[in-house]
């Protein structure tokens, strides 16, 4: 070793690429969740400012920032739980499709935003839930009831 340094640097570096080559590893087989949590996050935007204009909400650019960019964050957080628990109990226990259901739980709450969202923004107050779609359920969407002020009988 000279006086510079030079070695440690280079072990640096090597160590440096030896992680980025084990996250790359493993974000690799998780790349097009990634990409389907940005889907749903920006659709769920776009559906979330009509609603809010259609309610007569006023729209604040910061905030909407904001609060998507915690969502991402929020996506990239299940993602990497979804991950952790593929590698640490999927694979010992032979059970491949775990990090997609905990993902399917996560993004069929979003889903059911972007839908809500989107009935809102053309004056329909549908409920929706595609949870449904899993106990063989065709009634998926449904009007939500309005809380009338109708005389009880008394």
């Amino acid at each position: 070793m000279n006086c510079r340094g030079e070695v440690g640097m280079q072990e640096r570096n090597v160590t440096s690429f030896g992680v980025i080559a084990v996250l790359i590893d493993f974000f690799e087989p998780l790349r097009w969740i990634l990409l389907l949590a940005l889907v749903i996050v920006f659709v769920d935007l776009r559906f979330g400012i009509r609603a809010a204009r259609k309610r007569g909400e006023t729209i604040r650019t910061s905030r909407a920032i904001r609060r998507t960019i915690n969502k991402i964050v929020d996506y990239m957080c299940w993602i990497l739980l979804a991950g952790v628990l593929g590698e640490a109990f999927g694979e010992p226990f032979d059970i491949p499709m775990l990090p997609l259901i905990v993902l399917l739980v996560v993004f069929g709450c979003e889903i059911n935003s972007c839908f809500s969202n989107y009935f809102e923004s053309r004056g329909q107050k549908m409920q929706v839930n595609i949870f449904k779609l899993f106990a063989k359920k065709a009634d998926i969407i449904e009007p939500e009831e309005t809380n009338t002020n109708k005389p009880t009988d008394q």
